[in-house]
């Protein structure tokens, strides 16, 4: 569904919006209305008041709602499944105590970021997310303190490599329109993405952590393996019950634990990889076995086939399949709130989109007289606050100052900057109409007012540490 000619300018759809979100918030921490219900309600108040004809309003909340569950259903629903394996075999446990005895019981929270960076590079930001959920609470049951301390600089380490490093989408779709050689935008934004992520989220993680408690939820996983107060012991993963009931498990070995979350990451890079690479040129469009290839790197199929293999390699070793189809059905349960939520806040944001808010701040900002680089920033932040999706704020502003930096005749190191610094502003405050807000938000059982405090804070430090060092570099080019 196309975006509707806008009705009025882009200083009232602004104000739309800005009134919008205090609505939402109003009804959300106020009123204490579902969050479901709340963005279900606005995004129709929204939709009228921006204008779009009213027989149009049921397919602009079917845009954005469906276009998020099509995206998070699958993912998030094969994610907790092959979440509560690691987690119900001592998987999770494993590797959590793998990593803690490499890097010590103080590093714990930088051994989860290191990971989730590396891992990072193939997979999105939700799908990594959903795959280390389980380690994540593991490390954070063990150590106690607030979740935040472990959670923010996995969940932040996803987001800086998608939002700034190649093969993602969205730097590749930047540096497509901007013209910018995508090889060595992958060269200048892996480091900066490393180096902002450290500055960003791994620092203010501490900060946020030691200010803002978070416990581990125990809706996704039950109480997970590996806490103080559980019923297993660390070493072999079993113990005495507290009514003197012996209970046996042997824990899978670290290198199958490890090759089960390598293997979607994996497979999904056939995907991106390959998918680069057709743009690029390399490979002929046509390609029939790198289509089979990006099949099985398509970000369903991947987590489909993982849990398939984790079911016989984890499961079956030691629970017949009825009890493992048990198993997953329980998982399911407590995550249709997050899909319906996840889901309601892709159709706040794609009513904002609809609305026509990018277009007419587009044009209102297509002349700014200051340096490309500032100017790309700036534009891509208030399309990020305006509608909520860094992808659009990141290809319209692309797409919008992709002349001028033709005229300007920019060094192939500096285009590759100004999409570091589109990606940048992209980044930053993400806030209630953005999907992943929620995703976030009720992955770690936050509410909205701590989700504003810690993630939407995280998010802008990250995008900022970004573009510091995408200006410094820009000034010394």
């Amino acid at each position: 569904m196309e975006a509707i000619q806008p009705a009025y300018g882009a200083i009232t759809l602004l104000l739309i919006a800005v009134a919008a979100v205090a609505l939402l918030l109003f009804l959300i921490m106020k009123v204490k209305l579902h969050a479901f219900v709340a963005l279900v309600l606005v995004s129709v108040l929204t939709a009228v008041a921006a204008g779009i004809p009213v027989g149009d309003i049921p397919d602009a909340l079917a845009f954005g709602f469906s276009n998020t569950i099509g995206a998070v259903a699958l993912l998030v629903g094969f994610g907790i499944m092959l979440g509560r394996l690691l987690e119900i075999t001592g998987g999770a446990q494993v590797l959590a105590d793998t990593l803690i005895g490499r890097f010590g019981e103080k590093r714990a929270p930088l051994a989860l970021g290191v990971a989730a960076l590396l891992f990072g590079f193939p997979i999105f930001f939700d799908a990594g997310l959903v795959v280390f959920l389980p380690i994540i609470m593991t490390v954070a049951r063990r150590f106690g303190g607030s979740l935040l301390l472990y959670g923010l600089p996995a969940a932040g380490a996803f987001a800086a490599m998608h939002a700034l490093v190649p093969p993602h989408p969205g730097p590749v779709a930047a540096a497509e329109a901007l013209e910018a050689d995508i090889g060595l935008t992958l060269l200048v934004g892996a480091p900066i993405a490393v180096a902002s992520w450290y500055v960003g989220v791994m620092l203010v993680s501490r900060v946020l952590g030691r200010r803002v408690h978070v416990d581990v939820p125990e809706a996704l996983f039950g109480k997970l393996n590996g806490g103080r107060d559980e019923d297993t012991d660390r070493d072999d993963v079993s113990g005495v019950g507290r009514r003197g009931q012996t209970k046996t498990r042997t824990a899978p070995a670290f290198p199958t634990v490890l090759a089960m979350l390598l293997l979607p990451m994996v497979l999904i890079s056939f995907n991106t990889v390959l998918n680069t690479l057709i743009t690029a040129g390399v490979i002929a469009e046509d390609a029939t076995w790198a289509r089979y290839l990006m099949l099985l790197g398509n970000t369903t199929v991947a987590l489909l086939i993982t849990v398939l293999v984790a079911i016989v390699v984890l499961g079956l070793r030691e629970h017949a399949m009825a009890d493992i189809t048990t198993i997953l059905d329980d998982a399911l349960g407590p995550i249709c709130s997050i899909i319906l939520i996840t889901g309601a806040g892709g159709m706040f944001g794609g009513v904002l989109r609809l609305s026509g808010i990018g277009d007419a701040l587009s044009d209102s900002l297509s002349d700014l007289g200051m340096s490309l680089i500032v100017q790309a920033f700036i534009v891509a932040t208030v399309l990020r606050v305006a509608q909520g999706s860094a992808t659009v704020a990141l290809t319209t502003t692309a797409g919008l100052l992709s002349a001028a930096a033709a005229q300007a005749d920019l060094s192939a190191f500096q285009l590759s900057l100004m999409v570091i610094a589109i990606a940048a502003g992209a980044t930053v405050l993400s806030h209630v109409n953005d999907s992943g807000f929620w995703l976030v938000s009720r992955f770690f059982g936050m509410d909205v007012k701590t989700t504003l405090k810690t993630w939407t804070v995280m998010e802008t430090t990250l995008g900022l540490s970004a573009f510091v060092l995408a200006l410094a570099l820009w000034m010394v080019a």
